[in-house]
């Protein structure tokens, strides 16, 4: 079993950044929660996260861009009717709270119609997007936009309007199948934006210790990309799978199972790279 991108060239966060990207991070944090196959727990990674970094006391935003919803209804959210992002109104006329403290959320909307409307011009919709985001990064400490699994202009347009991007990967063989392309797609971005994009990190998902498969998918990772790989891993956890059901995070739904344990540890190593 071999990986083979390329990702010499990848940039982590960096501690500290002088000038104008040093500013946005410290203003607010936009991370771009992605990965081009489904099933790979992009969606509970983006929700459970920021969930865990509201229950840290951050005001996070999480942004809906997939056009299943999921994140939305995970919530207890009603999908919006139009994507917020195509209407000429601000989007703070269209976040809405949730349960928890200081975590909201931006609709995403299952119009097909909507979705291709944002993708059709990627540079046009990137700047919409980081527009209005950029316009409310004071009031947030942290944004996450749970992205759709592809590689296409919504993916795209995301990642230009990102500070860093965090690519969640199932623990199976096949999930490692399309990476050298997603890496691709990440260090164009980043050529088209110097100095706005860097790499978050890689997180582990669905890791069951007991599998032979799983031990040796995360030490090819680790040996791979190295630094660039969260310590903390996502175990199978059934309370992860039910949370969303009852419309809550895991950390809420079962506060002392592994799932809101790895996702707690996961916030932590996410904030420390500030």
């Amino acid at each position: 079993m071999t990986i083979v991108p390329e990702v010499a060239d990848i940039t982590m966060v960096p501690e500290m950044l002088s000038g104008q990207a040093g500013r946005i991070l410290r203003v607010g944090r936009i991370l771009c929660v992605a990965n081009q196959k489904g099933g790979v727990g992009k969606t509970t990674t983006a929700s459970n996260l920021a969930a865990a970094l509201a229950h840290g006391g951050m005001r996070t935003l999480l942004v809906d861009l997939d056009p299943q919803c999921n994140a939305t209804t995970g919530f207890g959210a009603t999908p919006a009717a139009m994507h917020p992002l195509v209407l000429e109104t601000p989007l703070s006329e269209s976040i809405v709270a949730t349960a928890i403290a200081n975590l909201f959320i931006l609709p995403g909307s299952r119009s097909v119609r909507d979705v291709e409307r944002i993708a059709a011009q990627s540079r046009a919709g990137a700047a919409l997007l980081e527009n209005h985001l950029s316009l409310g990064l004071a009031a947030w400490d942290y944004c996450l936009i749970d992205c759709p699994p592809s590689i296409g202009d919504l993916t795209r347009t995301a990642l230009a309007s990102s500070t860093e991007v965090l690519m969640p990967i199932q623990c199976e063989y096949f999930a490692l199948e399309g990476l050298t392309q997603m890496i691709e797609v990440i260090r164009d971005v980043m050529q088209e934006r110097p100095g706005r994009l860097s790499f978050s990190g890689i997180v582990l998902t669905m890791h069951d210790a007991t599998l032979e498969l799983t031990s040796e998918v995360e030490t090819e990772v680790r040996d791979f990309f190295g630094e660039i790989v969260f310590e903390t891993v996502i175990p199978r956890d059934v309370a992860v799978s039910e949370a969303p059901s009852h419309a809550q995070s895991v950390l809420d739904y079962a506060p002392r199972s592994p799932g809101a344990r790895a996702y707690t540890e996961l916030c932590m190593e996410v904030r420390d790279c500030e």
